[in-house]
């Protein structure tokens, strides 16, 4: 279950389906990501070919991230079987 947002214009997307602050061209990956990140308990939930799912290091250790498009990813951590922190963002 996502229980906190760093990005608020994907909050938006999730709780309003407003696509206002994401890029429009990424909303429906965005919509698809989020569904199954408010299901996903452990990362192994997530590991899906066509999201590149991983871990990241260096200061952003102990997030995931999952491929938008680009240089564009959903990032965020697991507290428990909570997801946390959900960002979209280009960290590249």
């Amino acid at each position: 279950m996502i229980i906190s947002f760093r990005h608020t214009g994907l909050e938006a997307l999730y709780r309003d389906n407003s696509k206002k602050g994401v890029q429009p061209a990424h909303a429906a990956k965005l919509i698809r990501i989020l569904g199954l990140l408010d299901i996903a308990q452990t990362p192994a939930d997530l590991a899906i070919p066509a999201f590149r799912t991983h871990e990241l290091r260096g200061n952003l250790a102990g997030y995931f991230s999952i491929w938008v498009n680009g240089n564009w990813r959903v990032t965020f951590r697991f507290v428990g079987q909570d997801v946390e922190l959900v960002d979209y963002q280009d960290y590249h």
